[in-house]
């Protein structure tokens, strides 16, 4: 016999067997659209908004930053340099410039951390309040958080329309030292109801101001480690408060 190719063998399956093999390979039925389970509600995001001159930004705003995002749960923390400070008229400051590339500097190696420009583009004094409403429009399925030191809380009635920022947004307060802690029953007494949305926070304080970094400058006196590398070296480069 010649070679050839033999014919495919042939499979007899017993009687109902056929049947069983075919329905145990069957897929399934596609679930309805009401059987699926129900996605848990995701969480708005929350974001802490810390505003100032940061002229310069040094390691106590990073450090006010951190221990509210910590005690917060802040996914992020908005920096938000002020173009014109309104309790600032009339007294000298560093150009909007520098102080802005100050900040993305210092808060550039940190993830938690970004920079906005909506006072920088804002034409007029940098209100927080008006900051906030553009905020809430730009991150509007966020909570957000206005991060600020006790001292700034206890001057909190030269703000401009304080009782509307806070019903924009709560506020998180951190120690400050030489500033007396916020007290409680006081802040129900001025704020009634709405002091609930006023969290306190506690925590180590860092005894670093814009001010001292500022006069140590000036004097020739180092101020390595109070603020970034990054920016003690644009502050040497640019030659800022030099006398």
């Amino acid at each position: 016999m010649g070679r050839g190719v033999s014919p495919p063998a042939t499979v007899t399956l017993r009687p109902g067997l056929a049947e069983s093999f075919l329905e145990e390979r069957v897929p399934d039925p596609k679930p309805e659209p009401g059987d699926l389970p129900e996605a848990a509600p995701r969480r708005p995001e929350r974001i802490g908004v810390l505003g100032g001159t940061f002229d310069p930004p040094h390691v106590g705003h990073l450090w006010l930053a951190t221990l509210a995002a910590d005690a917060m749960g802040l996914e992020r923390v908005v920096f938000m340099p002020a173009a014109q400070p309104p309790h600032k008229q009339g007294q000298p400051i560093t150009s909007a410039a520098s102080r802005l590339l100050m900040t993305r500097l210092a808060i550039g190696a940190e993830g938690l951390f970004e920079l906005s420009l909506i006072e920088m583009e804002r034409s007029g004094p940098s209100f927080t309040v008006d900051s906030v409403e553009e905020l809430r429009a730009l991150y509007e399925d966020a909570s957000l958080f206005l991060v600020m030191a006790a001292d700034s809380l206890a001057q909190i009635d030269s703000w401009h329309e304080p009782d509307r920022l806070l019903s924009l947004i709560e506020w998180v307060v951190g120690p400050r030292p030489g500033a007396a802690p916020p007290d409680r029953a006081a802040l129900h007494e001025r704020f009634g109801p709405a002091a609930e949305r006023i969290h306190l926070v506690n925590g180590p304080a860092l005894d670093v101001s814009s001010s001292e970094i500022r006069q140590r400058v000036a004097a020739g006196r180092a101020i390595r480690y109070l603020v970034p590398r990054a920016v003690e070296e644009l502050i040497s480069e640019q030659h800022l408060y030099r006398p």
